[in-house]
């Protein structure tokens, strides 16, 4: 099925959403955080803007000011904003109540911290349509299963009596849409509503999205990091930067031909292909308690010359289109050289025939494991979450392990650093079985392999300063003494792009992006030969990404170490990796060289995955391969092969009763393995696509 963008809305008609030169401070101790500045923009009916530039540049606080949200410190100084003609800044607060979920709904980015944790989550959308609605509970409740259909939960009575913590992230997230179209209100403001979530939940929701716009002709603005969700439902697009709008305008043109520098930055700081260098933004957004004169960006922009930093610089039509504007002095300079990633030979992937750093053999990790009285009284079966997963992994080499959430990704990596307890098989490094070391062969172990865990908030001691973090390791498994170890730390933050007094301050201190280096930097501080990756990059900014990416695969040339990156970035992947394991349901559907995964043949879960990549080509029409409900219990994992509950190339009783095997392909180059009861030829697609252009 492709997804075709919908025809622009008539421009003629009144906007829903109007946004006037728009300024918005926050009041912090003496001085004045100029969040918002001089923002304009309109959003018609079935249409959809979308907001995009890097954490700092004001995309939430945008959002949060049509809502009147800001907080007791924020206070909008300029501008105006109008709902259907009326202005939102004339509203009492009665009014606003009346507006706020009913008109105009915002759904939160986290649905960890949006959910009531204590409340049904279904109590929680009634109490929505009770607030607006002159209706009673049964009522209530009623059209809460409607909207859970809706918003595609399945059985809806039983899940709605669930508790937040019950429902996978996916199903979370559904959940805050929910609550926000119980009213069907004709404005729906969704602050990054696809991150943290894989691909394929991804795609189901921007589909349900796209859906809702079509179904209820609703209104969206949509603000998120990634460029691809933008490129494939917006319609029209404003990049922003430092509190202002550097360019405005459809998303084809935005796309195709950005004009300002800033677009083309944060565009070449994608992974788009697999011989290229990403190109991150140099830098960071400035102070923006006081903003001077001249372009927000020019210090961190390639093309700026003095007249860019000085005076005013206007909103101008590209090439004199009135759906193409940029603020920038150099437009056509930016047009005619536009920056680019650069272009660098691939790694080259270690000899298989070498010996393997690790090995991994029909490793299990159960939870849950009943006792003997336990199944004697018919107690639950354990959580399988990792089910017999074998692989090895080679000196400097990364494999990278993919799969949907709740596929075992991240329980495998923390079982072969011994985080957890494995149930059975054998986890062995240079050649000898972890579980078997003495004292002095574990304290080595752990000296050589080290993580990267997906949040640097909580990963690092907020008590410590960036130097204790570091030195942490450095006193656990060296000799050095307090001058070298001050002398390492030094070196490490240089080397990760931080400032060596970056050691005296503390994570608060920190931008997300850096807080991530500090991480890396103290796992890399005992040179380590071997480092799980555990969704490294997720939550960051583009141009952050790129830094984190270009530096850990510096990283790896310098030390020689190896990777084992659990990822649900596809397109990350295919950039940092030499090999490719397709997880799901605990087990390995299909593993071999990143050429091999991405090129056909392939397995019908991973083609799932791969059709589920956004494309930042707004004119590509994306065939997708749509899968069924979500991924099973693991507790209650289904007979044969795990997936045969949604593959859509199932061929019968053979892949409900049997066990697939990994199974070498014809053309392997190395190791190419399958496990699928589909012949190698009926993999093959009718049309082949290749995912490496």
């Amino acid at each position: 099925m492709a997804v075709v963008r919908q025809s622009l809305p008539d421009q003629s008609l009144e906007p829903v959403l109007s946004v006037d030169n728009l300024s918005v401070e926050y009041l912090t101790e003496d001085v004045s955080v100029k969040a918002v500045r001089d923002v304009s923009l309109h959003i018609n009916a079935g249409e959809t803007l979308g907001i995009a530039g890097e954490s700092g540049s004001g995309k939430s606080t945008l959002a949060l000011s049509i809502l009147r949200y800001l907080g007791e410190n924020g206070r909008i100084t300029s501008g105006n904003i109008e709902y259907h003609g009326a202005s939102i800044l004339d509203l009492s607060s009665k009014e606003l109540r009346a507006l706020r979920g009913n008109e105009i709904a915002h759904v939160p980015q986290d649905p960890n911290t949006s959910l009531n944790p204590s409340m049904r989550v279904g109590d929680q959308i009634a109490e929505v349509l009770r607030t607006h609605r002159d209706i009673s509970r049964a009522e209530a409740m009623e059209q809460t299963y409607d909207v859970l259909r809706e918003v595609n939960i399945p059985d809806p009575e039983r899940n709605a009596k669930q508790y937040p913590h019950e429902l996978s992230g996916g199903q979370q997230q559904r959940v805050l849409l929910a609550i926000a179209l119980a009213c069907q209100p004709q404005l729906l403001i969704l602050d990054e509503p696809t991150t943290g979530l894989d691909v394929t939940t991804q795609a189901k929701i921007l589909d349900l999205i796209n859906e809702l716009i079509e179904e209820r002709n609703t209104s969206v603005l949509l603000i998120t990091h990634n460029l691809g969700v933008i490129s494939r439902i917006a319609d029209r697009v404003g990049i922003m930067y430092a509190g202002e709008i550097l360019e405005y305008g459809s998303t084809e043109k935005i796309f195709e031909s950005p004009a300002n520098p800033y677009t083309q930055g944060l565009l070449a700081s994608l992974p788009q292909g697999d011989n290229q260098r990403l190109k991150p933004i140099p830098g960071q957004i400035g102070d923006l308690t006081a903003v001077s004169d001249g372009c927000t960006f020019a210090n961190r922009c390639e093309f700026a010359e003095p007249a860019c930093r000085s005076g005013s610089i206007q909103m101008e039509a590209v090439r004199g289109e009135s759906d193409h504007l940029t603020q920038c002095r150099r437009w056509e300079h930016a047009l005619t050289n536009p920056i680019q990633a650069d272009t660098q030979e691939r790694h080259t992937s270690p000899n298989a025939n070498e010996e393997p750093l690790i090995e991994v053999r029909n490793v299990r990790k159960h939870f849950d494991e009943p006792s003997m009285v336990d199944r004697f009284l018919g107690g639950e079966p354990p959580v399988k979450a990792v089910d017999g997963v074998s692989f090895d992994i080679h000196d400097s080499e990364t494999l990278a392990v993919v799969g949907e959430s709740g596929c075992g990704k991240s329980t495998l990596g923390s079982v072969l650093l011994d985080l957890q307890s494995r149930t059975d098989g054998s986890v062995s490094y240079k050649g000898t079985d972890v579980g078997e070391m003495n004292s002095q062969a574990m304290k080595e172990f752990r000296s050589e392999c080290q993580i990267v865990f997906q949040n640097p908030h909580s990963s690092l001691n907020p008590k410590h300063t960036v130097g204790e973090a570091i030195k942490r390791p450095l006193e656990m498994f060296t000799d050095l003494s307090d001058a070298a170890q001050r002398e390492r730390v030094a070196e490490l933050l240089t080397q990760v792009g931080l400032q060596p007094d970056y050691a005296k301050r503390y994570p608060r201190d920190l931008s997300g992006g850096e807080k991530q280096r500090v991480a890396i930097a103290r796992a890399f501080s005992v040179n380590p030969s071997f480092v799980v990756l555990d969704e490294p990059v997720s939550a960051l900014d583009v141009s952050v990404q790129a830094s984190i990416l270009n530096l850990l695969t510096e990283l790896r040339e310098a030390y020689g170490t190896s990777y084992l990156l659990i990822s649900h970035d596809l397109s990350v992947v295919r950039y940092i990796s030499d090999r490719v394991a397709v997880m799901y349901l605990g087990n390995i559907a299909e593993i071999g060289t990143t050429e091999e995964i991405f090129e056909p043949p392939y397995h019908p879960y991973t083609r799932a995955l791969l059709s589920s990549i956004p494309s930042t080509d707004p004119t590509v029409e994306t065939d997708r391969i749509y899968l069924d409900g979500d991924v099973p219990s693991a507790r209650d994992p289904p007979s044969g092969c795990p997936f045969h509950t949604r593959c859509p190339q199932k061929i019968g009783d053979v892949c409900e009763r049997d066990v697939p095997s990994l199974e070498a392909t014809e053309s392997a180059q190395r190791t190419h393995q399958i496990a699928c009861h589909l012949e190698q030829d009926e993999m093959v697609p009718d049309e082949t696509v290749s995912w490496m252009e």
